[in-house]
């Protein structure tokens, strides 16, 4: 059994599941697209007209639909499953800023927050750059504000930072240890932070804002469920996030973000001040999970029991990181004969525009007083900030928001996926500047 758990533990921090999704994804969409189409778009149900569509239009028996969208392979991954991948995503939010967390107090998350921008500036810059050069004075450039459009509607692909990966190669480049991995995943919260902001706000279409009272009565039950001392996790989930998720459908809003607005108010234990400073010290994305776990199992060791949004995490995320294969496997099947200038467009955005941004936004502010962590100088910074564009999951999320339903969303998709040489890059850049690996 401890073989199996040890096993189970390997695949989850090196995020096989998700590589293994991109890889099946790749070759199946490439040696059979018209197979690998029609089961991702597969509809489970179609034994008759869903109970929840209220459009007034006439619609085959075959279909079914909730709140007029098609039940299909694709929606079940990115609409249903995506809800707890960013709910474990709010999580960690949540215990950043909570007292001992990696985000609190304010003046130690300065430098990763301005990184942070630089991250989100720097890629956008870029990219808008490489548009005009590609794309200016055609009809496909479109526009970036609201609604976003043409090729300017995918600006925001480039700013997303795949935590799990990113955590991954920072602890192969630096060593398990250093600062530098640390500041990664202070980065890379807070990149997912404004990473969902963005879906919420720049990707939603017929928004119909009074459906968000919904969205805000979850939000509301879920804080009645804590004051009235609630401890079971899935009635904040299903009851709460039900109504959220229910709440965003109707608007419009991207409804994966359901739990985003429900899980800071799960309550969470007390944990000792020194425990978590040894754990943003010695741990990143990884180590910070496995942290939290032993503490939950040390305080119920001592008679206490672990907090509900440690319990929701523990108990969801294996499902989520062996879940990443399907969304990786639904999602990253485009066929290598659709890459074109999107592609370069956001792979280079990645690569040139976060490495960048997040280095001259960083070594600004340690210059005004908001220095680096102890360990790390500007050749460390540079390193991390290449590795922040691994984009890959929240990447291909935005890309299908961005781009979908136009002749952008494959190459936009392949630029996604093609960030994963970022690792590889990083690690050679690494290698010439003379940065070695820490023993752990």
């Amino acid at each position: 059994m401890d073989q199996i758990r040890r096993y189970i533990a390997f695949l989850q921090e090196y995020s096989v599941p998700l590589i293994l999704g991109v890889i099946v994804g790749l070759v199946w969409a490439n040696i059979h697209f018209d197979s690998y189409y029609k089961i991702v778009e597969f509809d489970f149900w179609n034994f008759g007209k869903g109970p929840f569509l209220d459009d007034g239009a006439h619609h085959d028996l075959n279909d079914f639909y909730i709140f007029g969208k098609h039940i299909t392979v694709h929606f079940l991954i990115n609409e249903i499953f995506m809800v707890f991948f960013f709910g474990i995503a709010a999580k960690e939010i949540t215990e950043s800023i909570l007292p001992g967390g990696a985000l609190n107090p304010l003046p130690k998350a300065i430098n990763p927050i301005m990184g942070t921008l630089g991250g989100v500036f720097g890629p956008v810059g870029l990219f808008i750059l490489l548009a005009v050069i590609f794309y200016g004075g055609t009809e496909d450039l479109g526009r970036m504000m609201f609604p976003a459009e043409g090729v300017l509607g995918g600006w925001a692909i480039p700013t997303a930072t795949d935590i799990a990966l990113a955590w991954l190669v920072a602890r192969v480049i630096f060593g398990a240890r250093h600062a530098a991995v640390n500041f990664l995943l202070l980065l890379a919260v807070a990149d997912d932070a404004i990473g969902l902001v963005i879906i919420a706000v720049f990707y939603s279409e017929n928004v119909q804002p009074m459906w968000l009272l919904l969205t805000l009565g979850g939000m509301v039950a879920a804080y009645a469920f804590r004051r009235l001392g609630v401890s079971w996790w899935p009635v904040y989930i299903l009851i709460a996030g039900g109504m959220s998720w229910t709440g965003l459908v109707k608007t419009g809003v991207e409804p994966a973000l359901a739990l985003v607005f429900i899980v800071p108010f799960l309550p969470a234990s007390h944990v000792p001040e020194h425990h978590d400073a040894e754990a943003v010290e010695g741990e990143g994305h990884g180590g910070e999970l496995e942290d939290s776990h032993a503490v939950a199992h040390a305080h119920e060791g001592h008679g206490h029991q672990a907090g509900v949004l440690e319990q929701f995490e523990h108990h969801l995320k294996l499902p989520v990181d062996f879940g990443l294969f399907f969304f990786a496997w639904a999602n990253a099947g485009v066929a290598f004969g659709n890459i074109n200038a999107v592609t370069l467009m956001i792979l280079l955005s990645l690569i040139v525009g976060k490495t960048v941004g997040v280095s001259l936004f960083s070594f600004v502010m340690s210059k005004a007083g908001f220095p680096l962590p102890e360990g790390m100088g500007l050749r460390h910074l540079m390193v991390a900030g290449m590795i922040a564009g691994l984009g890959l999951t929240v990447a291909l999320f935005v890309a299908n928001k961005a781009y979908a339903g136009t002749d952008f969303l494959d190459p936009g998709k392949m630029g996604a996926v093609f960030s994963v040489i970022v690792g590889a890059l990083a690690f050679v850049f690494a290698r010439v500047i003379g940065i070695r690996r820490e023993q752990d």
